[in-house]
C-alpha cells in the first residue's frame, strides 16, 4: 500500500469510526432527521451507528477490505434518503439549508472514496 493509499484508509476509517461513535453520543441529532416513515427509529439510529464504527475497524483487515468498502456504498445509499428528508426539513424550516444541500452530491464523492478500496 503506498502512502497516499494508506493516509486515505486511516482518514477513511476515521471517518466511519467517528460517524458510527456520533450516532451513540448525540442519538437525538440523528433522531430528528430520521424520516417518519423508518421503523423503529432509535433501533435502527443505534444499527447504522454499530454498522459504521463495525465498517470502520474492518477496513483495517486487508483480506476484507474490499468488502467492508461495498459495506460502506451499501450503507451510503441505504441513508441517502435521511439526507434528502433531512435537506428537505431543512429547506422548510430554512435552516441549515446550505449544509444540508452540500451533503448531497458529497454523498457521491463518499461512494467513489470507498469505490477505490474495492
Amino acid at each position: 500500500m503506498t502512502t497516499p493509499q494508506l493516509i486515505s484508509l486511516v482518514l477513511m476509517s476515521a471517518l466511519y469510526l467517528l460517524a458510527g461513535i456520533s450516532h451513540f453520543i448525540q442519538p437525538r441529532f440523528f433522531l430528528k432527521i430520521t424520516p417518519k416513515w423508518v421503523p423503529y427509529p432509535e433501533l435502527t439510529n443505534f444499527v447504522v451507528g454499530a454498522v459504521e464504527v463495525l465498517l470502520g475497524m474492518v477496513l483495517w483487515v486487508g483480506e476484507l477490505r474490499s468488502s467492508a468498502a461495498m459495506g460502506v456504498i451499501l450503507l451510503l445509499l441505504a441513508v441517502f434518503p435521511a439526507n434528502v428528508y433531512h435537506f428537505q426539513k431543512a429547506r422548510r424550516k430554512g435552516q441549515h439549508v446550505m449544509e444540508t444541500a452540500i451533503r448531497l452530491p458529497f454523498q457521491a464523492l463518499l461512494i467513489y472514496w470507498a469505490y477505490t478500496f474495492v
